[in-house]
């Protein structure tokens, strides 16, 4: 133990998913111990998996959470038709190949149908109550009742679309190996296509509010970013091919030898570094670092508003890079249902396939960043080894990085600065990380 200093314990992280708390050891100007403690209980989702067959994995992995369900979904199902050779279009890159494009659009728009829920929830409830003042959406809702019945309605899009293509809001059970058990009908994608064009217009002038708010910049510091490359020269959440913001560029097969996992003591989830020791982050605002160049149409107009200054080195603005993603995924759920829409009616979609023994590696932007499912089966259709690595559990070491950071440039300002305030500081950092707990707890010690 340090003697002297002082000791600030946040026992709870409030306004995330998941239960987390946050110890900070300052003696003097330095902070000596920054630790974010997960606490949630494990998960041994890799371990449950291992001896099941194939068709059970989506089916499992996607309850690891309720609001990431879709996302874990379409990374399995992804990861399996790999293992198992099921490729038969190939898109404008010649490394990404597909079951069929109708699947491919589906499955999209079951993604975008997450971000636009998780997106939502997060900015609108969980973030934007730090930017003006309020401990909760509730007391905010107060003082600001349209905003907040616009951003619960949004939320509900979002679930109205999973629920069209997964078959329920939450833990998708339409979502087979090889497509789907059932397709959308025509009206029912007409009427979310209309519902996602109508809420342009609102959304934007929520991006106008959130323009106008002071962005706090004692926690800006420059990071190392994450993202996949997308797989069409666009804004996309899917991609072939791991780019960092130094400019290294790996095949998705080859995580590994990007993304190093180890365990801490204080918590029940891993942390992950790169393979030269650096933390780095993954989710909205490394997306926007790498890619923001491809936003067009009114999220491009909505990065302009957010980003005056460009895409700045400053973790509170993933906030803002969550809405920009939110209206992106707003105007391109509307094109892929125009682009369903414009396809030949089908009764079915499915792609008949043989089991095989094989390993696939699959990787989604997910809305808090990049997610990895690894999975290895035999001639039988059974999983012999698999592998989840989740956003949050990729960022936590440099939640802690920035937290240090964030105290420091804290108390440098003021020596004695008050622990209310250090912790209103600290929990904003977190925060804005987005952090899903539960996804992020699956640590398996060796005996």
């Amino acid at each position: 133990m340090i003697p002297g200093g002082r000791t600030i314990t946040i026992p709870h992280l409030g306004r995330v998913e998941g239960h987390g708390g946050i110890h900070v050891k300052i003696v003097g100007d330095v902070v000596h111990e920054v630790d974010l403690d997960i606490f949630e209980g494990s998960r041994y989702y890799e371990a449950l998996l291992k001896g099941r067959h194939f068709l059970e994995v989506q089916g499992i992995i996607c309850r690891v959470c309720a609001i990431c369900s879709a996302s874990h979904t379409v990374a399995a199902l992804t990861a399996i038709e790999k293992a198992l050779g099921i490729q038969q279009k190939q898109l404008e890159d010649p490394n990404f190949a597909v079951t069929s494009y109708r699947v491919f659009l589906l499955r999209g728009l079951l993604v975008l149908g997450a971000t636009i829920e998780s997106h939502a929830l997060h900015v609108f409830a969980l973030a934007l109550p730090d930017f003006l003042g309020f401990d909760s959406v509730i007391s905010m809702s107060a003082k600001h009742p349209e905003a907040v019945a616009f951003a619960l309605k949004l939320k509900q899009l979002g679930n109205r679309i999973q629920d069209l293509i997964g078959g329920r809001a939450i833990h998708p059970i339409n979502t087979l190996v090889g497509g789907f058990g059932r397709l959308p009908d025509a009206e029912a994608l007409r009427s979310i296509r209309d519902d996602l064009r109508a809420s342009l217009d609102p959304l934007m002038k929520l991006v106008d509010l959130c323009a106008s708010l002071e962005v706090p910049t004692w926690p800006a510091h420059p990071a190392v970013y994450v993202a996949l490359r997308p797989y069409e020269e666009a804004f996309r959440f899917r991609g072939e091919v791991i780019c960092t913001s130094r400019g290294e560029e790996y095949p998705v097969e080859q995580y590994q030898d990007v993304v190093r996992e180890l365990t801490v003591e204080h918590s029940h989830a891993k942390h992950a570094a790169l393979a030269s020791g650096e933390t780095y982050m993954v989710g909205s605002l490394a997306r926007l670092k790498l890619w923001g160049d491809l936003i067009r149409g009114r999220a491009r107009e909505a990065m302009e508003k957010l980003f005056p200054r460009g895409v700045e080195d400053n973790v509170i603005l993933n906030n803002w890079a969550q809405l920009v993603e939110l209206v992106h995924s707003l105007e391109r759920g509307a094109e892929v249902c125009d682009l369903l829409l414009d396809m030949p009616p089908a009764e079915h979609q499915m792609v008949e396939y043989e089991v095989r023994a094989g390993r696939g590696v699959a990787a989604v932007e997910v809305p808090r960043g990049t997610l990895f499912h690894d999975y290895e089966i035999d001639d039988q259709g059974y999983v012999v080894a698999a592998n989840v690595i989740t956003p949050t559990a990729q960022n936590l070491a440099n939640v802690e990085r920035d937290m240090r950071h964030a105290v420091e440039s804290m108390i440098r300002v003021d020596r004695q600065m008050p622990e209310p305030k250090i912790k209103a500081g600290l929990e904003m950092v977190a925060r804005a990380y987005d952090p899903c707990i539960s996804c992020s707890v699956h640590v398996i010690r060796e005996p």
